[in-house]
């Protein structure tokens, strides 16, 4: 797969994995696993770049005496949702288009 689509791929499913609640790291990893698999490494450099985009911010919290980072999804995050899902409309018309059956009037 092409290097920058996985990436934007891979950024906006960590977006839709801290939509509905603030998140941390190992239970992002969790909670995609199912659908992707993902490394740590590669998750922190997603977390730290879209905290650099403002589509998420984080907050540090006590857990069981340690220190965690919870993630939290900004109004700019929840934009490039919106816009990923329209974007998506547009990727499966070219699908479509790429997959089609050879009708014979080429």
């Amino acid at each position: 797969m092409d290097i920058q689509l996985k990436r934007g791929l891979l950024d906006v499913c960590v977006l839709a994995a801290i939509r509905n609640c603030d998140s941390y790291g190992y239970k992002i990893i969790k909670d995609m696993k199912p659908y992707i698999e993902l490394s740590e490494s590669t998750l922190y450099t997603i977390l730290k770049r879209l905290e650099a985009a403002d589509m998420l911010t984080v907050r540090t919290a006590e857990h069981d005496g340690r220190l965690r980072k919870y993630y939290h999804i900004t109004e700019e995050g929840i934009k490039r949702i919106a816009d990923f899902k329209e974007d998506w409309k547009e990727i499966i018309s070219i699908y479509r288009f790429v997959t089609r059956e050879d009708d014979g009037n080429e």
